[in-house]
């Protein structure tokens, strides 16, 4: 099965999610925090399995304007 990846950097450690399964984990490098995450969402599928249909996140993007920085 295939599943997403959302990586954010927070100080020193990359956090990352998996958006279909909820699972999160961090490394201090993305390979460490990706690494990290494919082990949780591998355990947590073993415990509680999957749901009948996973669905895959829809990324999109927008502006707000005269936001002070």
């Amino acid at each position: 099965m295939e599943f997403t990846a959302i990586i954010e950097k927070e100080e020193d450690m990359y956090v990352a999610k998996c958006s279909e399964v909820g699972t999160v984990s961090q490394g201090f490098t993305l390979e460490e925090a990706i690494n990290n995450l494919k082990e949780a969402t591998e355990l947590y599928l073993e415990e509680f399995g999957t749901r009948k249909k996973l669905s895959r996140p829809l990324f999109t993007f927008f502006e707000i304007a005269n936001v002070k920085a």
